[in-house]
């Protein structure tokens, strides 16, 4: 591992084998908690490791006891929990949780998994040992992107600054929100990483890529639409390390990080050899794909210069007679995870609500300050700022911050006067994170 360690490698080995698949009940749990504490901390040591080019332990050990099949277990379970579950516990009169930071954790929870699966994807061998739970993944990938680009015909992510006068609640679903997109996009990175992959994926698996959710037209909507893109009146701004950034006009021209995503996955989706021989390119189809024609320019050329065989292939695709499905019989593995816990739980959506009402997001002082200790035990302040992609920003008006909460470390503010007009909503969870840090 790097010079900078969260965990020891016997630490981490021990964590990776405690990983586990929980119920959908149990979310939120004490026993659920520790593992997302525990995750939390195998991401950001995935992050270190990464970053210091110095060999990835972390993925090496998922791969090593089998565990990527149960993060993807453990990602629908919690994106169905968010779909099925949290709304219904919104809408319980006597739900007036005093502090929303233990749901908040069950919200971020998805983050943390997709996050970890887009730093270990990278690897071959990590999306081979994937198993069957890969067609799962291509699943959920596809939900997320159909979210994006729908999100993007009805004007785009939401902003990130928030009333101040909303009620916690009102907040953490605003945070949910703006949480949803950023994973939409981690979700683009890890479907371009299984691309990477075409040659020792299953049948069944680039069948459900090419003929059931036909993902190189869905990517060229992404193109079309650019959801991490827009225009704040004559300024261009990209959404990048979690906040919408103004992109100098000197670096316009060059290629987002998301962008060249989007053509990687087209490239491999289009010109592998797996795919040619089973995508079907109908009239749909290919009027989608000429489309791309029109992205072609020396500067995109110059920085991913594999994409003129791509421009090869539509300019014969323009000349080309178009395909009629083919209607083979075909036995196909179809994934099985998020219709299993459907099933499971299906008409105890409010019952579970209830339940974790009473149990899990209704914690005594005590719970909160033994939870804070822990929180400022995992998230370590020296690791966050070799990890964190830019500056941090003030907690109460967004701009870049110089200056931290002196009293818990943990909050960032750009002058006093923020300080003091965010105390009202900071106070609580300050002196809890500062009694936590207190009885260490």
């Amino acid at each position: 591992m790097g010079d900078l360690e969260l965990l020891l490698p016997g630490q981490a080995d021990v964590l990776v084998r405690g990983l586990r698949s929980f119920p959908l009940r149990e979310m939120g749990s004490g026993g659920w908690n520790q593992q997302h504490e525990n995750l939390e901390k195998l991401n950001i040591q995935a992050i270190l490791d990464a970053t210091a080019s110095q060999g990835e332990p972390i993925q090496e050990l998922l791969v090593t006891h089998g565990k990527i099949p149960t993060l993807v277990e453990e990602l629908i379970t919690v994106e169905l929990w968010k779909q099925k579950v949290f709304p219904v516990l919104c809408r319980l009169e006597d739900f007036k949780p005093q502090n929303t930071f233990p749901i908040y954790m069950v919200v971020h929870h998805e983050a943390s998994i997709i996050n970890l699966l887009e730093t270990v994807f990278f690897h071959k061998e990590v999306c081979e040992s994937a198993e069957d739970t890969i067609l799962d993944l291509v699943d959920y990938c596809h939900r997320k992107l159909t979210l994006l680009v729908a999100r993007s015909g009805r004007g785009g992510p939401p902003e990130e600054e928030g009333s101040q006068d909303s009620t916690p609640m009102q907040e953490l679903q605003k945070q949910a929100e703006l949480m949803e997109f950023e994973i939409a996009l981690k979700a683009l990175s890890v479907l371009r990483y299984i691309t990477d992959c075409m040659d020792s994926l299953s049948l069944s698996t680039l069948s459900r890529m090419l003929r059931t959710h036909n993902l190189p037209c869905l990517l060229v909507e992404l193109l079309e639409h650019s959801p991490w893109s827009r225009q704040d009146g004559s300024k261009l701004q990209r959404f990048e390390g979690g906040h919408w950034q103004t992109v100098a006009p000197s670096e316009q021209q060059k290629l987002s990080k998301l962008d060249g995503q989007v053509w990687i996955a087209l490239y491999n989706l289009l010109l592998s050899p797996e795919a040619q021989a089973r995508y079907c390119l109908t009239s749909f189809a290919k009027g989608q794909l000429l489309k791309l024609q029109a992205f072609f320019t020396d500067t995109l050329l110059d920085q991913l210069p594999n994409l003129a065989d791509l421009q090869n292939f539509l300019a014969h695709l323009a000349l080309a007679e178009t395909q009629t499905p083919k209607k083979d019989l075909v036995l196909e593995q179809i994934p099985e995870i998020w219709e299993r816990l459907e099933r499971e739980n299906r008409g105890k959506w409010q019952a579970i609500a209830k339940h974790q009402l009473r149990h899990v997001f209704n914690p005594s002082e005590q719970d909160l300050r033994l939870q804070a200790r822990r929180w400022a035990e995992t998230y370590r302040l020296d690791v966050l700022e070799v990890v964190a992609p830019e500056r941090p920003r003030c907690a109460y008006c967004s701009a870049e911050a110089s200056k931290r909460c002196s009293r818990c470390q943990k909050e960032w503010y750009c002058c006093r006067e923020c300080q003091v007009k965010h105390w009202e909503k900071h106070g609580k969870a300050c002196v809890l994170a500062a009694q936590g840090d207190t009885a260490k």
